[in-house]
Formats: C-alpha cells, structure tokens, sequence
C-alpha cells in the first residue's frame, strides 16, 4: 500500500496534513471534518460488513443512540432535560465553559458507554440472522429508532434539540470539533489496524467465508460477532455525540438516524475502496466524499446523478473496489508474495495436461 516510503513517514505526512489542512483552508473546515467522520463511518461498517460478510444496514442505530446519550448528559447534569428540550421556551439557560467542556467529555463517554450496551443486548437478539434477514433486521431496528425518538417529547421529539453552545470563537469551536473528529478516525484506524494482526481477523474471514465450518472447527463465532458489534457501536456512539455537537442540532430523522443518507453511504464508501480491507474505507470515504461535496457545490441538482454514476463505475470496473484492484494489479506493494515456482509448476502441468488431452 505504501509503496517505496517507509510506512511511518506516510502516517506522519497525513497526521501533518490533518493538523495542518484547517489552518490552510479555514472556510472548509467543518468541510473536512466531515470527511474524518467519513472515514470512521466506513471503518466501522467493515467490522461486520467486510471482514464478516455481515451486511448491515442499520449500523447509524449506534449514530443516533451515541449522539441522543451525549445530550442527555451535557445538559442533564446541569439543568432539567424536559425543561430544556421544551419548545415552549420554558427555560433560557447558559454553560459556562467549565459546565460545557465537563459535560461533553462525561456525555462522550457515556455515548460510547451506551451504544455499546445496545449493541450487545441487541447482538444477542440480532445476531442469529443471517444474510438479507439481518440485513433488514438491522434496517428496521434504526429506521424504528428515528421514529420513536422523535415521538419522544423528552429528547425534543420531531422538532429536534439544540445543543449546548461551545463557549469561545466560531473559529475556535469550527477547529476544536475538526481535531476532536480527527483523533477519533485516527485511533479507530489504529486501533482496527492492531485488531487485524490478532486472530480477530482470521476467525472473522472465516465467519465470512462459511460460519457453519467455522463453528464446526470450534469457533466461538458468536462471541467474536458480538465482539465486532459492540466495537462498531463503542466508535458510532462517540462519532454521533461529536457530529450532533459540531452541526449544534439534533433532529431524529435527518441528523441522528438518517438511514437513507449516512447509512447508505457508509456501505457505498466501503464497496468503492474495497470492503474487508483496511486502506479501502479510508479511499473510499475519501474518494465519495470529495465527490460529494464537489457536486453538491458546482452541480446542485444533479449530484445524485453523479453519485450514482460513481457508484455504476466502481461497481462495474472495480467489482473487488479500488484497493482489491491495486492489490491484483500492485501486490508487491501490499506485501503480497506471488510463488514465481508455484506458478511455472501450475502453467506445466496444464500444458502437459493439454498436450495429453490432445
């Protein structure tokens, strides 16, 4: 993947670039940020979805849940939620900057803290499907999620929440939410990175590749499922709780659960890079993200069409994505080793093969 450069110097260059690209282009800020929101998004997706061919299409279930949890705690250790959250104004309230920046570490932690107790209630349950049936069971957890959280009048119902007001410069609040976005995509990579050199990754391509062996091996695949579960929720519920608190307003359906947007694309980022790979989310976020934004600026109205487009080209040139092409075009550069031996042996006994057939 890294080609001639040291592996290190290319970390090094992108933690450089990540620090550095807000200060360079101030007016993108939130911009790129949402692109390390992307990028976890996608890594997260390809716990289950590309290492274990569990193909989930709820996974903003976590999103919501995580981002709901962080407001819950921001303003509930200071003041009354219900009043809070009531759209008749009922309360007029201030966090000082000590209140703002304890309450969001604390409902950080609880967002990740919760939405990984979801995910293991709900693997328990979830996780006996298979195939297209979990596929949908997952769909019709998050898509019942939107809908009751915004028939709950607690949490702002369908008209949505504020969030605490970041208490400095608009500027300031812009790169403070961009590097906190960042770290978390960093260590989520780090940390996937060091869980796919364990035996984590070997038993779940063999989940992948035919669970009813694996088990048949004596595989615990259930407790490694839950597992990648309770690890995709733990990342989606601190990424929910800093994106409601970097866009400052929760609304159930388009900002907490929106399956039809942040849930499809998380699958769409994966399938272009190359999903059950580890650099594949990442360009693949990357790549969609770049594009989106740029026909969202220069072709509104028809930026649908050239996701869509994107989307048929990767699908019907790069079925493998980008990555799983590189790695068939390229493998010396993934550390792949090709048996020139083992090849000359194959293409011999297929000529000698031929030549007795004949």
């Amino acid at each position: 993947m890294t080609g001639s450069l040291p592996k290190g110097i290319l970390y090094g260059a992108i933690l450089v670039a990540g620090f550095v690209a807000p200060i360079l282009f101030p007016g993108y800020t939130f911009s790129i940020a949402g692109l390390w929101v992307m990028i976890l998004l996608a890594l997260t997706w390809d716990i289950m979805g590309g290492q274990m061919g569990y193909n989930s299409l709820g996974n903003v279930f976590f999103f919501g849940i995580g981002m709901y949890t962080c407001m819950i705690v921001q303003v509930g250790l200071f003041y009354d939620v219900a009043e809070y959250t009531a759209h008749s104004g009922a309360v007029n309230v201030h966090f000082a900057p000590g209140q703002y920046f304890t309450g969001l570490t604390l409902g950080l932690a609880a967002a990740a803290a919760v939405a990984t107790l979801f995910a293991l209630v709900f693997g328990q349950l979830i996780l006996g499907l298979r195939g297209p049936y979990f596929a949908i069971g997952t769909l019709g957890v998050a898509l019942s999620a939107g809908e009751l959280f915004g028939a709950w009048p607690f949490v702002g119902g369908g008209g949505g929440v504020a969030l605490p007001t970041y208490p400095g410069e608009p500027d300031d609040r812009a790169y403070f939410f961009y590097v906190l976005c960042m770290l978390l995509a960093v260590a989520a990579f780090a940390f996937l990175k060091w869980l796919y050199s364990t035996r984590f990754k070997l038993v779940a391509n063999a989940i992948r590749d035919d669970e009813e062996k694996a088990e048949a091996m004596g595989l615990h695949t259930k407790r490694y499922k839950n597992l990648g579960f309770a690890i995709t929720a733990f990342f989606l519920g601190i990424s929910g709780g800093l994106y409601g608190n970097m866009i400052g307003f929760i609304e159930p359906l388009e900002v907490a659960y929106p399956v039809v947007t942040f849930g499809i694309f998380m699958i769409v980022m994966c399938l272009i890079g190359g999903k059950g790979t580890l650099w594949g989310p990442v360009i693949g976020a990357t790549l969609f993200h770049v594009v989106r934004q740029l026909t969202w600026t220069y072709m509104l109205g028809w930026q649908w069409v050239a996701l869509g487009g994107l989307i048929i080209v990767s699908v019907v040139f790069f079925q493998q994505g980008i990555v799983g092409w590189m790695q068939e075009k390229w493998p010396e550069w993934f550390g792949i080793r090709v048996d020139e031996k083992s090849s000359m042996d194959d293409g011999f006994e297929a000529g000698t093969a031929k030549k007795e057939a004949a």
